[in-house]
């Protein structure tokens, strides 16, 4: 089968390096750099310097020729032009192929989750989204990881699993592709307020606090919105958050720790270049408790750092008393 991945950000070009070890592959890219070092050394070295790529991927700028012949299309493009693109490749897209995308991010003015996107842009299109605790620079360095295809048709979710699968890259099939969007969405902005607790200085007991009762707002919304409640405890919901979370290398925990060492998020966001879907996300997330009447104080400090409502070192001021811990809201 014939593979485009569109996105040559860091995780785009490490599917896309997934995929060619299976099957022919094509990555396109705006950054004609990027795309021309591709082709000729082989490395992504403005996202991905000193990881090697399959010498049989392809790179290039061109998006109708990218998608004319693809079997399967790959969607690693931000929340913020997602559609564009989609509605740019759309001409040359063959009927009925799968179209999987790899965002963690909602569209600002709908709402709406990307597979939706992918739905409204391209009727017809089995949807799906490829998503779990999966950091790029690991994967690429050949450390084991495992991710989640989930798509409503199983038979289409076998077909996907087989592409990007590898020896050290376990993929799952998942139905719930609400809750395994959601999950990816809303575990950035729990991960912008672990940042804020790990730059402030916190303790290790402050920042578990933060992630496990950032996992039960998650859950909370998740479910209130459509997704399975055991979809949040595995890969794509408590998988994703903690290495989210965790790890120095995810860029939404970056921008909060920034922010918690009391510099001005326009100045992070200067200087980083590729995007923190969480920054976006923040108050989208707030929005949704408030028409699902779920209350998320965990993403609403964080939100309010982000907008500038409130400063860092006051995100954890004036915890309330706890109530009943699986009856609170």
């Amino acid at each position: 089968m014939q593979i485009c991945v569109l996105g040559a950000g860091s995780w785009g070009t490490t599917v896309a390096a997934l995929a060619a070890r299976n099957h022919p592959t094509t990555l396109w890219g705006r950054n004609k750099t990027v795309i021309n070092d591709i082709n000729a050394s082989h490395q992504n070295n403005v996202y991905l310097r000193g990881f090697p790529l399959p010498d049989s991927l392809d790179a290039t700028s061109d998006l109708a020729g990218a998608c004319a012949k693809a079997d399967v299309i790959v969607v690693g493009i931000p929340s913020a032009s997602f559609r564009q693109v989609l509605l740019d490749a759309a001409p040359t897209i063959r009927p009925w192929i799968p179209i999987v995308s790899l965002t963690k991010g909602l569209e600002k003015s709908s709402q709406m989750r990307m597979t939706q996107v992918i739905e409204d842009v391209l009727p017809g299109h089995a949807a799906a989204a490829l998503t779990g605790p999966n950091l790029a620079k690991e994967i690429m360095a050949g450390q084991a990881a495992a991710s989640v295809i989930a798509t409503q048709d199983m038979s289409v979710a076998a077909l996907l699993q087989d592409i990007f699968s590898a020896p050290l890259f376990r993929v799952y099939r998942n139905h719930d592709v609400v809750g395994c969007e959601l999950g990816g969405v809303l575990k950035n902005v729990i991960a912008l307020a672990t940042g804020i607790a790990e730059g402030l200085g916190v303790g290790d007991n402050t920042r578990a606090m933060v992630i496990t009762r950032g996992l039960a707002e998650l859950s909370r919304l998740g479910v209130a919105m459509g997704g399975e409640h055991q979809t949040f405890a595995g890969l794509a919901g408590l998988g994703d958050l903690l290495a989210t979370c965790m790890s120095p290398q995810s860029r939404n925990r970056y921008v909060g720790e920034q922010l918690g060492r009391g510099r001005q998020l326009q100045d992070i966001l200067d200087e980083m270049n590729m995007v923190a879907e969480g920054v976006k996300t923040a108050s989208m997330v707030g929005e949704l408790a408030t028409q699902y009447g779920i209350e998320m104080r965990v993403c609403q400090a964080a939100s309010r750092v982000i907008n500038g409502e409130i400063r860092a070192f006051e995100a954890f001021d004036g915890l309330r008393p706890a109530q009943h811990e699986q009856d609170e809201d």
